[in-house]
């Protein structure tokens, strides 16, 4: 109990350095709070079903005792009012603000009935056994007051023994007077609290009678009659057709959706398959060119061909260094072995013959002489 207090007076006092709608006025975010379970089993009690106070007299508190803390068994006792109808967030966070207004509070939570809400406000959605049930299950709330009066009288303030009304700032005329929360401003007993802007139950009701055909075709598919929704036959038949009508569109813009997405893979498929194309174009023009081209393999090829075929085919000069005919020692003269000096000499050959360059060889020249 006591950590769980402490966990409190620390939100408590977070909530008073925040701004009334529990945001910071510098627009920071807010500081960690450390894990706790502040979680409660059951909902808040009503007031006319607990045990009397007691007979001790009531004794108010000030706003500066309040502020500087009670002691435990003397927490300060806020009440605020109200309609509480489609409770929402709204509706908590005034509720959340009025129990961190002190470090030690009890809040009281009044909610007027249904005959005295219809006859100085309007009607309501919800009915009172409703509000009065929605309100007791908010995690700042303490107490609940049924049949909560619309102007608070000294009696009833003495009665739930009230330190502080809490409410926000705006004049609140109802009931015949400018402010129902006046003389309670002048008594020193009014606690302001902050509205949150963008949320209301007239608010949600404007949303929901704006968008009625929207939602009479929700709660007709659900399940709910024409009848409990208090709609005409020509309009259920009109609302089942609208609704066959969203439906064929909505299949029409799956199908475009769909196709777009496929159009738009074809598109990237081709233009990856042209990419490649091109690459491979100009990797084959590259290899073509490389091969054929003025200054190609082939031509090289050709050229190295033609030199070997010239040289296989040419005569092989002789070496720069070999003697030339001239120069050559004269061979030696064929002697067959049967011609001796016995024999008759060969008949001299034609004159011609010297001419042709055949050898003549020295014996011959010695019979000459002879």
């Amino acid at each position: 109990m006591e950590a769980h207090s402490s966990s409190r007076l620390l939100l408590s006092k977070k909530r008073r350095r925040d701004g009334s709608n529990g945001e910071t006025e510098d627009g920071e975010r807010p500081s960690k709070v450390p894990r706790c379970t502040v979680g409660l089993k059951h909902p808040a009690p009503f007031a006319d079903e607990l045990e009397p106070a007691g007979d001790e007299p009531y004794l108010r508190v000030s706003m500066e005792e309040a502020k500087r803390g009670t002691p435990p068994d003397r927490p300060v006792r806020v009440y605020a009012d109200g309609i509480f109808d489609v409770f929402h967030s709204g509706h908590a966070r005034a509720l959340m603000q009025a129990k961190g207004l002190f470090p030690n509070t009890h809040l009281i939570v009044g909610v007027c009935s249904d005959d005295l809400t219809h006859k100085y406000k309007g009607f309501t959605v919800m009915n009172e056994d409703e509000r009065y049930d929605a309100v007791s299950h908010c995690r700042y709330v303490d107490e609940v007051v049924r049949n909560a009066p619309w102007t608070l009288t000294p009696e009833f303030l003495a009665k739930h023994r009230i330190d502080f009304v809490a409410h926000d700032d705006i004049p609140y005329s109802s009931a015949g007077s400018d402010d129902v929360y006046k003389h309670i401003k002048e008594a020193g007993m009014f606690a302001p609290t902050q509205r949150t802007e963008g949320i209301s139950t007239s608010d949600i009701i404007t949303r929901i009678v704006r968008d009625y055909d929207v939602y009479v075709r929700r709660n007709l598919q659900r399940g709910y009659t024409a009848k409990e929704l208090n709609v005409s036959f020509i309009n259920e038949k009109k609302y089942h057709l609208q609704e066959r009508v969203d439906k064929v569109k909505r299949k029409v813009r799956d199908v475009e959706e769909k196709s777009k997405e496929f159009v738009q893979k074809v598109e990237e498929k081709s233009i990856d398959l042209i990419q490649k194309w091109e690459e491979k174009s100009r990797e084959f023009i590259g290899n073509f060119l490389q091969m054929f081209g003025p200054e190609g393999a082939l031509k090289h090829m050709l050229k190295e061909g033609k030199g070997r075929m010239l040289q296989a085919i040419s005569p092989r000069q002789s070496p720069d260094s070999s003697p030339t005919r001239e120069e050559r020692s004269p061979s030696p003269t064929f002697r067959l072995p049967f011609f001796t000096k016995t024999s008759p000499p060969p008949s001299p050959p034609p004159h011609h013959s010297a001419a042709r360059g055949y050898p003549i060889s020295e014996d011959d020249d010695e019979d000459d002489e002879d």
